[in-house]
């Protein structure tokens, strides 16, 4: 059997701890095999979808990242709300960022600031929620389930499996709450490479008792398929293939990152975000549609100084060294950077040097994707507590993603009931990123 199991937990300030688990073989994920997950994903290919290839990289910022320590200092505010980490001037004239981001800003033609994205949900879970699927859940926030299926399972089910090159769809790294299918099915459910799952992409079995195993299957296979009248049967055989071939050719050597060039490896640094990143650029170099990886820690009520000092230095390396990374291999443009967190920090420095939650003002930027870079979008007030102008919503997020992907906002599927629904009901595309 392949064995898939990841690993994370994650401690915001609420307590909560979260385990996440996938496993591909003989019981798979809700009972699915492999060729069972192959089939299910490709039916998507028959709806018609549009998309261009492109890619989506999420880097999340578990816990809540402040917006004003990162994207939006304002250091005319007063003093009790301006940035307490300072501010850096980017290559984008006019444009200045967090204090501790100087490699971004070196790169900063290349983003977008987005200084008018809120929300109205303040807990870890919900504002997760809303960012994850486009809809807010408050009772996410009391441990309830995800009620909506996640922008990175809406792309596999619509761009479906990657038959030629075997990489998955949608990959996370690392859990973040929202991320999976729901009423679209464990078909669409990321393929899991946390923790010790990397370790067991490896056949535990030689290939060529694998090969035994694959002539036995169909060597049992005695079903007349002159009766199979619905023509599931017709592509099996294909679909069995693909599963073989998802263990024993070389795509799984995607995700062996000794085969990158050490000095890239030096440059988005050694640790555990930088080889995440580098890994993500592998794998929509190799065709996967959708990646998500958590960086946690942002959940700073206290010391945000000190506590951004020791936070931001892998992020600034690994995020500065991915765009560089995607422009010189002409990648730019076919790969989506989003970078948020649940949602922003009081803008007000609280008694303890921290920030507490803060939905009305969030943090978010983009990169690369085709989208209109090098800009600072929207404004927010004058103590950068809520938008100025030109207010973004998780919806338009949604949306956005979705038209990058080639995906129809506007697109509809069935729930368990039957009743269509769509994607984005009320947002879209962020005007003048698009």
């Amino acid at each position: 059997m392949l064995g898939l199991l990841g690993s994370v937990r994650t401690n915001p300030c609420n307590g909560s701890s979260r385990r996440d688990f996938l496993k591909v073989g003989a019981l798979g994920v809700a009972g699915l095999t492999l060729p069972d997950l192959l089939r299910l994903r490709a039916q998507s290919q028959a709806a018609g979808a549009t998309h261009r290839p492109k890619s989506v990289v999420w880097l999340w910022l578990g816990g809540g990242a402040t917006h004003v320590e990162t994207f939006d200092p304002k250091m005319d505010a007063p003093a009790e709300y301006r940035s307490v980490v300072g501010d850096v001037p980017t290559v984008v004239p006019g444009l200045r960022i967090g204090g501790v981001w100087p490699q971004m800003a070196r790169v900063a033609d290349r983003m977008a600031f987005v200084r008018s994205f809120a929300h109205g949900n303040s807990g870890h879970a919900g504002g997760t929620h809303w960012l994850m699927t486009g809809y807010d859940h408050p009772p996410a926030d009391n441990g309830a389930a995800p009620i909506r299926p996640s922008l990175g399972s809406i792309v596999s089910r619509v761009r479906g499996p990657n038959s030629q090159s075997g990489i998955p769809t949608y990959v996370r790294l690392g859990g973040i709450y929202g991320d999976g299918p729901h009423f679209l099915g464990a078909a669409y459910a990321p393929f899991d490479v946390s923790g010790q799952a990397r370790t067991n992409l490896g056949l535990t079995i030689p290939t060529e008792r694998l090969a035994d195993r694959k002539s036995l299957l169909k060597s049992l296979d005695t079903l007349d398929r002159q009766l199979d009248r619905t023509g599931l049967l017709d592509g099996l055989d294909s679909f069995e293939n693909q599963a073989f071939e998802l263990v024993t050719s070389r795509a799984k050597e995607t995700f062996d990152l000794t085969r990158e060039d050490p000095r890239t490896q030096d440059r988005y640094g050694r640790h555990h975000l930088g080889q995440w990143m580098l890994l993500a650029r592998r794998l929509c170099e190799a065709g996967c549609g959708f990646v998500t990886m958590h960086y946690g820690g942002w959940d700073m009520h206290s010391d945000i100084g000190p506590s951004m000092r020791a936070i931001a230095p892998p992020m600034d390396q690994a995020v500065s060294a991915f765009i560089d990374d995607l422009t010189q291999r002409g990648m730019l443009d076919d790969v989506l950077l989003v970078i948020s967190g649940e949602f922003g920090r009081t803008p007000r420095v609280n008694p303890t040097a921290g920030r507490d939650h803060w939905a009305p003002l969030s943090t978010l930027a983009f990169a690369g994707g085709g989208l209109k870079l090098g800009q600072a979008y929207g404004e927010s007030s004058r103590k950068i507590e809520v938008p100025k102008n030109q207010p973004v919503s998780p919806q338009d997020v949604m949306a956005t993603i979705l038209q990058v992907c080639g995906i129809d906002p506007r697109m509809q599927f069935k729930d368990p009931s039957g009743r269509p629904l769509y994607l984005v009901e009320s947002g879209q595309p962020i005007e003048g990123l698009v």
